[in-house]
């Protein structure tokens, strides 16, 4: 990944990160690294915890965003957010899988953010 791709993908975490607190949700991991994967944030809103993929492109060239969020990628967040459960006690929490979808194009940006995919 080129140092350009990482900040690309910093700077879209950064814009989730305030859109998230901004909308009340309290932040409890970023980049939380398991031998299963990577999970972008964690993050807890009213009895509910958020597992969120991020996903920050500069152009559509290779497809919108959130399109890379595939079935694979969905198995693995799972598994990395079932061992976050076995290593933290959160009982009785409704869990959910959600992806921001963000395009940075000629200065102007485009966020999407989907609370749910698995529903």
């Amino acid at each position: 990944m080129s140092l350009y791709q990482k900040n690309l993908g910093k700077i879209g975490e950064d814009l989730a990160l305030d859109f998230l607190k901004s909308h009340s949700f309290s932040i409890l991991e970023k980049n939380f690294r398991s031998k299963f994967g990577e999970i972008d944030i964690i993050a807890e809103k009213e009895h509910c915890l958020y597992f969120i993929e991020v996903k920050t492109r500069s152009n559509i060239n290779y497809g919108k965003p959130f399109e890379s969020v595939n079935k694979r990628k969905i198995y693995h967040i799972k598994k990395a957010a079932q061992y976050y459960l076995l290593k933290n006690k959160f009982e009785d929490y409704k869990l959910k899988i959600s992806v921001f979808s963000i395009l940075i194009e000629n200065e102007k940006v485009d966020i999407k953010f989907w609370e749910n995919i698995e529903s």
